[in-house]
């Protein structure tokens, strides 16, 4: 194991195509010489500008450098997905944010959305384990074991348990805006996702193979160093 290598988890884009180009650029300066990988939580569409531009950069990424770059599906993937599959879903994508992401396509329906990118959406996977840490975009339920977690879950939960108990792995995930704009740490669980979309910044959660939480926040130009993971950041 290089125990020189980084991960950057980063939250929910939704679109903000210029604040993921940001954010990556500061990731890769971060690391420096070090080998690193990106781990995407997921919503990459929907919401914001530039959904195309996005899904385009991703996509690519994962293509060149496949063993650097990992992709899970968020929840907004999967209305897009049962929109393509099922007519009937349609009104309901589009109600959720699905028209801004036509609109940066130029089409007007999912129907006519390029195959490459919906082929690439529907092979994202749903979650990441390293062994150390489990990477979902909603969240677990910690009375299931990890790899029994079902897909609902994963995708769309917002229940929230107690902290006390550890699930086995530190959980990484997004979906639920923090309205402070500054990631939520706690004990066993990290969400990061500070509502890019409505205003706040992306950020991305810095981890290291010698440590189990994050040993910095990247929340959009600003750098946080993260302290004893049992203390809210």
């Amino acid at each position: 194991m290089d125990m020189t290598a980084l991960t950057f988890a980063i939250g929910d884009v939704h679109g903000c195509f210029d604040k993921l180009d940001g954010l990556m650029r500061r990731c890769t300066e971060y690391a420096g010489t070090r080998s690193f990988r990106f781990v995407m939580l997921g919503d990459y569409i929907d919401r914001g500008p530039d959904s195309r531009l996005v899904i385009d950069r991703l996509r690519r990424l994962c293509e060149q450098r496949p063993n650097a770059m990992v992709c899970l599906m968020g929840n907004h993937e999967d209305l897009l997905l049962a929109a393509v599959e099922n007519p009937a879903e349609i009104g309901n994508w589009i109600d959720n944010g699905g028209d801004t992401t036509l609109e940066s396509y130029g089409v007007d329906g999912p129907a006519n959305l390029p195959d490459h990118d919906i082929e690439w959406i529907r092979h994202l996977p749903l979650y990441f384990d390293d062994g150390v840490r489990f990477f979902v975009h909603a969240g677990i339920d910690p009375a299931v074991p990890l790899d029994q977690q079902d897909r609902e879950t994963m995708l769309w939960t917002r229940k929230r348990y107690s902290e006390t108990a550890s699930p086995g792995r530190f959980i990484v995930h997004g979906h639920t805006p923090v309205r402070s704009g500054q990631p939520e740490q706690h004990p066993h669980r990290l969400n990061l996702d500070t509502g890019a979309v409505y205003g706040g910044p992306l950020s991305a959660a810095v981890f290291t193979p010698d440590r189990t939480s994050p040993v910095a926040l990247l929340v959009g130009s600003k750098t946080i160093c993260v302290g004893d993971a049992s203390k809210p950041v």
